[in-house]
């Protein structure tokens, strides 16, 4: 059965690219595409915003629960405070979610665990599958090299990001610290530059030697093929909040 998508901020970098793919895989389509009060874009056809010849007969809209109803999945890649609403808005309505969105705070993540309780929800800093083994080389490296090694991490993305640091090398520093339990807080350097996809390096540095640890992402496909993942996975899901760990070894077992 084809996954109707809705697209929340759809005319931004990931959008654009999952709105892409989407239209590049028969397992889905595009339900409705949504975008926040006073864009641009407002009443365009989809396909326009896309670079697309033809008619996708799908406006861009910014009223949330028209979009929802429009779809099976909410897709999300917008503000924090716009996230919040949306996944609200899908909870009541019982659309599942996945949330791509960075630099979410503490209430906001929580507002998202409450939503998650009605619906099934993905929610993950980084959807790239090579990121998320990333998490895990990292742990065990760390538990193997012990505390003679210092650790640190670079990440790198373009100038236009808002949140600094990326919410994957939060992530991995929150990774690192729980695999060297008592070894304190993990320094992170943010670089904003260019054009920058996404780079994230983990430096392990001891007596004599380094090893670091490098994902970079060629471009925003890489996240868009995971948030697809991610709503495939997420449409049969029990209510609940999980991330792409869930996501990937729900693909291994099939």
């Amino acid at each position: 059965m084809t996954i109707k998508l809705v697209i929340a901020g759809c005319c931004g970098r990931m959008g654009r690219a999952i709105g892409t793919l989407t239209l590049a895989d028969g397992a889905f389509a595009i339900g409705a595409a949504l975008e926040g009060a006073g864009h641009p874009d407002l009443g365009h056809d989809y396909g326009t915003v896309l670079g697309r010849a033809e008619v996708l007969r799908v406006p861009v809209v910014d009223d949330a629960r028209q979009a929802l109803a429009r779809g099976d999945v909410l897709v999300e890649f917008s503000t924090p405070e716009a996230t919040v609403a949306h996944v609200q808005a899908a909870a009541e309505l019982g659309k599942p979610a996945v949330i791509g969105t960075t630099g979410l705070s503490d209430t906001q993540q929580a507002a998202v665990r409450t939503a998650s309780t009605r619906v099934a929800v993905v929610l993950s800093p980084n959807m790239s599958v090579g990121v998320n083994l990333l998490f895990e080389l990292a742990q065990a490296a760390v538990k193997r090299l012990g505390a003679g090694f210092d650790a640190e991490i670079v990440e790198a993305h373009h100038r236009g990001k808002k949140d600094a640091p990326s919410g994957t090398a939060k992530r991995l520093a929150e990774v690192i610290a729980a695999a060297r339990a008592g070894g304190g807080p993990v320094p992170v350097h943010a670089i904003r530059a260019g054009d920058i996809a996404g780079d994230h390096t983990v430096v392990l540095a001891g007596p004599s030697e380094r090893l670091e640890l490098t994902h970079r992402a060629q471009n925003r496909d890489v996240f868009a093929r995971g948030a697809l993942r991610a709503a495939q996975f997420v449409r049969t899901a029990a209510p609940g909040l999980y991330d792409m760990s869930h996501v990937l070894g729900a693909a291994g077992r099939a």
